[in-house]
């Protein structure tokens, strides 16, 4: 790498840390209970569905403890939500500093992802409370956590810089993806898991002898567990959750996941470049 090269990158990483401080002085500064408001929503939606699922249905989804199995997918949700909703206003909220800066503006996204990445970060000790609480056992596939966030981070950037720039021009996009958003909650393995699914492993069945491993007929592949991959949240989540739920972890999931991720970054990096210069005189 060049010296020019170097100095750019060495900016755009402080700038990129500078902005993200900002985001979190900003929303934690003007709040009494301050961190507890970013753990407060996961702990309410996941002590709802624990009560809906356990107690009235009397639940045949997900893992035990039920609780640990939900905040294990829940956590890494609202950071994956939380980013895409704020990307919908990247441009249009920061429109006169993003005109006056010579920035990257690839840095309005990835501020994002980051402050939201470490909020998710600053949540984890409420997994470890209640896997504590629960007796949940932690197992050695913990050390594919850092893989979950990189592919997490990967997916997450690459939808940000397909919206953040889209809805300068279409702004009805903004409200299309909060339904979006909605109906993914729903279809992502969060408050089930992806062995619940058609095609799925069974309960105590390993992972190897699933209808999806290599191998198998055709016909037991296209099923929803097999169609199911191609949603990258499901191969990340069952990389969060074998930290607990070694059953959980499926590699094809996970290779499907990864390859999803890095398509998507490729095509968001496409399209932001493709409407750059057009979003700067829009704004």
């Amino acid at each position: 790498m060049r010296p020019g090269q170097r100095t750019r990158s060495a900016r755009y990483r402080h700038s990129l840390w500078l902005l993200t401080k900002r985001d979190l002085r900003v929303r934690y500064s003007t709040s009494a209970l301050g961190y507890f408001w970013s753990i407060l929503d996961p702990l309410v939606m996941s002590a709802i569905y624990w009560f809906v699922f356990t107690q009235i249905f009397k639940r045949s989804v997900g893992e035990d403890p039920y609780i640990v199995f939900l905040l294990a997918a829940l956590l890494p949700w609202m950071w994956f939500n939380g980013t895409v909703s704020d990307c919908t206003r990247a441009f249009i909220r920061e429109a006169k500093l993003i005109r006056s800066t010579t920035i990257p503006r690839t840095i309005w996204v990835n501020r994002l992802v980051l402050s939201k990445g470490i909020e998710f970060l600053a949540s984890l000790p409420v997994i470890a409370l209640f896997a504590i609480i629960s007796h949940a056992t932690i197992n050695w596939n913990i050390v594919f956590f850092p893989l979950a966030v990189l592919i997490q981070a990967v997916l997450t950037i690459g939808v940000g810089l397909i919206v953040a720039p889209l809805v300068v021009f279409f702004r009805d996009l903004e409200r299309a993806v909060k339904l979006f958003l909605r109906f993914l909650f729903y279809a992502s393995p969060i408050i089930y898991s992806a062995r619940d699914l058609p095609g799925g492993c069974a309960p105590g069945v390993a992972v190897k002898h699933c209808a999806t491993a290599v191998g198998q007929q055709a016909d037991t592949l296209f099923t929803w567990h097999f169609w199911a991959a191609f949603n990258p949240l499901t191969g990340i989540f069952s990389l969060y959750r074998s930290a607990f739920f070694p059953q959980e972890l499926d590699w094809f999931l996970v290779a499907v996941a990864a390859v999803m991720s890095l398509l998507l970054l490729a095509l968001g990096f496409f399209v932001f470049k493709r409407c750059e210069r057009a979003v700067l005189k829009e704004i």
